[in-house]
């Protein structure tokens, strides 16, 4: 598939000051993360030597942060929350049907994945925004210097929370008391205690539709517990030059932390222990 065609042409300069349509909110990290996954995707028009030779300059040039490889014959990014809604995502991104590299950290919490369309940093293990975009600016270098994409058709940053309330010591607790009225509106209702199973989807435009997150949120069960996940994934589809992807990424990064803070109540935000940066 040929995704440069459908690419807008129109560069997209994000505003990282403007929080719309999040509220402001203060940059912390929390020393009891939430967080159980990170990605970065960025797609590029077709390079077909990605997918007919083994990317050997590629390995040895990431060798020393990701000493793990194998072959994966598709990517799939997929998420926890029911089936019915990973499936509408999988529709937004597609995945990749040709080959697919995954080079992996020691510890396997850092993991590149190459296609011929596309390059992903995955983590497990966030810490904050500057030690991923290091990593990621490093990678970024490499693969520019090799592969000389013209262009990137799509960015995309994703983060995935997991609120575990045994883990938190929150148990018992009710979700009213650690999700906002605009995120969690059903449980702040007469129906709150019969509800078993809850799965929402929306799509909200940034700076006036030039960027887009879609957000999917609602109850999963995890081995015994039963979690909320809240999954964001930012993105723009606009022609991006290469030299202007990390400031894009910025703008997301300070936008997903305005959303997560919009989307739980103060007794969770407490509980997650935050830290000003």
């Amino acid at each position: 598939m040929n995704t440069s065609l459908k690419v807008d042409q129109h560069p997209f300069k994000p505003r990282v000051d403007d929080p719309a349509p999040f509220p402001e909110s203060e940059r912390i990290v929390y020393a009891r993360n939430p967080l159980e996954l990170v990605i970065c995707q960025l797609r590029f028009p077709s390079v077909l030597k990605i997918s007919s030779e083994p990317p050997a300059d590629f390995q040895d040039r990431v060798r020393k942060e990701f000493p793990l490889y194998c072959e994966v014959p598709t990517v799939s990014f997929g998420t926890s929350l029911p089936s019915e809604v990973s499936t509408v995502v999988s529709r937004m991104l597609p995945i990749p049907t040709t080959r697919a590299y995954e080079f992996s950290s020691a510890n396997k919490e850092w993991a590149v994945t190459l296609t011929q369309e596309s390059l992903a940093l995955t983590c497990t293990n966030y810490t904050r925004w500057e030690a991923f975009r290091a990593r990621l600016g490093e990678l970024l270098e490499v693969f520019v210097n090799l592969y000389q994409p013209p262009f990137f058709t799509r960015i995309g940053l994703r983060y995935r929370d997991v609120i575990n309330r045994t883990e938190l010591g929150l148990v018992g607790v009710s979700w009213s008391d650690l999700l906002s009225k605009e995120l969690g509106g059903v449980f702040h209702s007469a129906i709150a205690g019969s509800i078993e199973g809850l799965a929402y989807q929306l799509v909200l435009t940034l700076q006036g539709g030039a960027a887009k997150v879609t957000i999917q949120h609602g109850l999963a069960q995890k081995g015994e517990e039963l979690c909320y996940i809240v999954d964001s994934d930012f993105y723009v589809t606009n022609r991006t030059e290469t030299q202007n992807a990390i400031d894009i990424l910025n703008y997301f990064n300070r936008q997903s932390g305005r959303l997560f803070r919009w989307s739980i109540a103060d007794r969770l935000h407490r509980a997650l222990e935050p830290r000003p940066v």
